[in-house]
Parts: C-alpha cells; structure tokens; sequence
C-alpha cells in the first residue's frame, strides 16, 4: 500500500479566447504529486466543482492506480475528471519506480520513445475561409507531417442538415476540403471530422463528394446511439469501397461501449479522459485490436493529456498516428517544466524521466477559471 491522498485540486490556463484547459493535481501525505487533464471546452468551472467532489470522496484513500474507476457525476463531466485523477496516479506510481510511464502501464514498452502523429489543424484556424484551411494543411505538410485533419462542417446540425442553410454549410464545408487537399498537394493524407453532425443521407452524399475530392479518413458522421450503429456500417462500406476509413467513438467509455460498435468503424478512438481510465484504455485497445480495427487515440486537449497519450500510445504500440493540436498554442509544448518534447518529421519522442513528462508548476496556473 502506497501513501494516501492528501488532497485533489483543479487548476486552470487559459491559453486562446476560446480556450482553456482544465488540470487536476493529486498530492499524497508523503509529499508525492502527479497531475491529469479534464479539459472539456466550456465546462472548467463545472470541472473545478466535480474535482471538489472528488477530493471529498478519495482524500485518505491509497494511492495506488485501480483497474477500474468510478465517476460522481454523469457523462463526460464525471468521465474526464475522475480519468484525471487516474492519470495523476498513474503519474505517481510511475515516478515512485522511476519509469516513465509507458513502461510502467506495459513494462518494456516505449522503449524507442518515438510515436508517429498526426496533426488537427481545426483550432489553430480562426478565419474559416477555404484560403485558411488551405494555408493551415499546407503549414502543416511543411512542418513534416505525412497526415492532417480538419473539421470543415461549421454550422451544420442534424436538425438542419436536410434544409436550406445546412446544404449551405455542407457546400462550405466541402469547398474546405476541396482547398485544404489541394494545398496539401498529394504529399500527405487528409483526413475529415464531422463531429456528429449529419443525417444518414446528408453523410452519404458528402461522403462521396469528400472521397473525389481524395481525403483517406471520415469521422463522426453520425450522432453515436444505439439506433445509428446500423448506419454507420452501411457508410462504412460506401467509404472503403472509395479507398477511405471511418473512424469514431472519441467519446465512448468502457470497453462495452466499443464492442457496441464492432464492424461499424475501421478505426476507433479512445480518449484517455473517456474511456474509463489507462487500465481500461489499454483493454480497449487489446480487445478491439484483436477484432481486426485499428486504434488511434483522440487527443485534442492540452499538455498533459498530450504527454499521456503519448505514453499510452507507445504502450499500444501499433502504426497508427496519434492526434495532436498543432498550431492552436504553443503553450501545448512549453507550459511544462521541462517542455515537451516538439514534433519532429511528424513523429514525437517520449517526455524524459519518470512519470508522464508534464510536470506542471501551479505559478503559472489559475485556481479558478
């Protein structure tokens, strides 16, 4: 048994207009701390209140990861923050045996500490004219990455995706993709997130405009319930008939959650602040590997989240790349002490030392958002 929790504290950084990323610091009554990410875009002071809670229910408790963890709150809310505390732990645990912590989830993994990445460009663009997605992919390209992704379909909903002004986003946001793949040039592939925002209908007729345009990747047409599961199959086998993967469950947690959806995607995405912990993460991705899908870890947030994906990726092992933010902030990489590691020819090294790399110091945080 480890030293117990002496208490869990949320810290914030606001680092764009229209972001701000959401930290959970774990001390322990030996002096031990470690740190996790709970980022959801405008939820911090909800996540500052479901920490409280959770300081409240595990302070004095061991120290020592679980294999499985329980959220207070429903939905991502009570998902992100108790994942973030398993990553402080699995910080901790790793630092008291001074591995990093790819080896300690999967001793003898991480060992070539390099991780292949791809970039999502969508933050970094804050003009969302076809010339800026354009400019952003070719950024992109030119900075070494043999992937980019963008999320074009600004506006559109299911509810308004049959009607008039979502046929005008759906056209909007296909002249993105039309200029993002012809900035790109054929020297790396494209790759498309929806977010959810289709019909079954409107999702086909855009997909096939997307795949001749010539993207590799579709994400998320579909809203993800129990009814919808049934259609993504069917446009799973419209995109691999034109040379294109589908890809989804970003927010899904627990591994029943994904089995859910076996044969419906070619490439699942677990998030480490989803899923249902690293434990848990890393079954997720045994299991459905072993069903023949690819996994590629969602990882859009901030430093911490990004230097435990990188762990958790080395720890899967794979070829797949994993997600990064690129070009939103460079506080990505630099808010850490030491700083994160850069992307090099589209590829990272693992964070040095022992734990996961993102040490934080809480001068440079906020208590409350």
């Amino acid at each position: 048994m480890h030293a117990a929790i002496a208490s869990i504290t949320a810290h914030f950084r606001s680092v764009t207009p229209v972001t701000t990323w959401s930290f959970v610091r774990v001390r322990c009554a030996d002096g031990a701390e470690g740190w996790g990410e709970a980022t959801i875009n405008g939820q911090a002071r909800e996540i500052g209140e479901e920490v409280a809670r959770q300081d409240r229910a595990l302070r004095g408790c061991d120290s020592t990861p679980a294999d499985a963890i329980a959220p207070i709150a429903p939905g991502m809310l009570g998902w992100a923050v108790v994942s973030a505390v398993d990553q402080a732990l699995w910080d901790i645990a790793a630092r008291r045996a001074g591995r990093g912590l790819a080896g300690c989830l999967v001793p003898g993994s991480g060992a070539d500490g390099v991780v292949p990445l791809y970039a999502n460009i969508n933050r970094g663009i804050t003009e969302r004219t076809p010339e800026q997605f354009g400019a952003a992919a070719a950024g992109a390209v030119e900075a070494g990455f043999a992937a980019v992704k963008i999320a074009p379909f600004d506006g559109l909903t299911p509810g308004n995706a049959t009607e008039a002004d979502g046929q005008r986003f759906i056209r909007a946001g296909l002249d993105r993709v039309a200029a993002a793949h012809a900035a790109i040039g054929g020297r790396a592939r494209l790759m498309v997130d929806c977010h959810w925002r289709f019909t079954e209908a409107t999702a086909e007729a855009a997909l096939r405009e997307a795949a001749r345009i010539g993207i590799a990747w579709f994400e998320c047409p579909l809203p993800e319930t129990a009814e919808t599961v049934a259609a993504v199959r069917r446009l799973r086998g419209i995109a691999n008939a034109a040379g294109v993967q589908l890809a989804g469950l970003e927010t899904a947690s627990r591994l029943e959650a994904f089995l859910a959806w076996t044969e419906a995607y070619d490439v699942v995405m677990p998030d480490v602040k989803y899923a249902g912990g690293l434990a848990e993460t890393l079954r997720i991705a045994r299991e459905l590997s072993a069903r023949g899908m690819g996994v590629s870890l969602h990882n859009p947030t901030g430093s911490v989240c990004h230097a435990v994906s990188l762990h958790v990726s080395a720890a899967i092992g794979g070829e797949l790349p994993l997600e990064i933010q690129w070009g939103e902030t460079p506080l990505l990489f630099d808010l850490p002490c030491p700083a994160l590691p850069r992307p090099e020819a589209g590829a990272s090294r693992l964070p040095e030392g022992p734990g996961h790399g993102a040490v934080l110091h809480p001068a440079k945080l906020d208590d409350v958002p």
